[in-house]
C-alpha cells in the first residue's frame, strides 16, 4: 500500500490530464531516463497522440516545480505519459522489473480514478450550493442593514438639526417683558 501511495504522489495533472513523467517512470522501472526515452523514440508509433504521451515545455516544468535542474530548468523536455501511454510502455520495456512496476502503476491510476469518482463530487456540489445559499443570505442581511443604517442616519440628522436650532442664540429682537409694566410718560405720548 505504501508503494501505491508513493506512485500516486508521482501522478500529476498537466494540460488537464493525469500523467507520470519520464524520469519518475525510469526510476520505478529501474532504467536510466535516457534509455526509456530511446525505447519510446524507437517505438514512437505506439505513442502517437496527446492521449498517450506528450513533451512538456520548460515553462510547464517550472510552473509545476518538478524536474528542474540546478540552473532552474530541465536540460531536455520531459515526456509526460498518460495512463494509456504507461500501459503502452509495458510493451516497450520487457524486463521483469518493468512488468511488475507497470502493474503497480496501473493500479495507482485506477485507484486515482476511483478517488475522483467517489461521492465527493456529489458532496462538493452540495457544499457549493450551501455556500451559494449562505452568500445570498448574507448579501440580503447586509442590504437590510444598509437600509437600517440609512434610516438611522436620516433620524440622527433630523435630531442634530433640531438640537442645533434649540441651541442657537436667541434672535436679536428684544423680547417683550413678561408681566404688567406701566408705560412711562414718554411711551404714552408716542403716536
Amino acid at each position: 500500500m505504501e508503494q501505491l501511495d508513493h506512485i500516486q504522489n508521482l501522478i500529476y495533472i498537466i494540460r488537464g490530464q493525469r500523467v507520470m513523467l519520464d524520469y519518475d517512470l525510469a526510476r520505478i522501472y529501474q532504467v536510466e531516463t535516457g534509455q526509456l526515452k530511446r525505447q519510446v523514440r524507437r517505438n514512437i508509433e505506439r505513442f502517437e497522440g496527446d492521449d498517450f504521451m506528450f513533451e512538456i515545455t520548460h515553462e510547464e516544468l517550472l510552473r509545476c516545480q518538478i524536474g528542474t535542474s540546478s540552473w532552474g530548468g530541465s536540460r531536455y523536455g520531459a515526456f509526460a505519459f498518460t495512463e494509456l501511454g504507461v500501459a503502452m510502455l509495458s510493451g516497450v520495456l520487457n524486463s521483469k522489473v518493468a512488468v511488475d512496476a507497470n502493474r503497480k502503476i496501473m493500479r495507482a491510476f485506477v485507484c486515482y480514478r476511483h478517488l475522483a469518482e467517489m461521492p465527493l463530487a456529489a458532496t462538493y456540489l452540495e457544499l457549493r450550493k450551501q455556500i451559494e445559499d449562505l452568500r445570498a443570505e448574507v448579501n440580503e442581511i447586509l442590504a437590510d442593514q444598509n437600509e437600517i443604517n440609512e434610516l438611522t442616519r436620516a433620524q440622527l440628522d433630523a435630531i442634530s438639526t433640531v438640537l442645533s436650532e434649540l441651541q442657537a442664540p436667541a434672535s436679536c429682537v428684544p423680547s417683550r417683558p413678561i408681566g404688567f409694566i406701566r408705560p412711562t410718560e414718554e411711551e404714552d405720548h408716542e403716536p
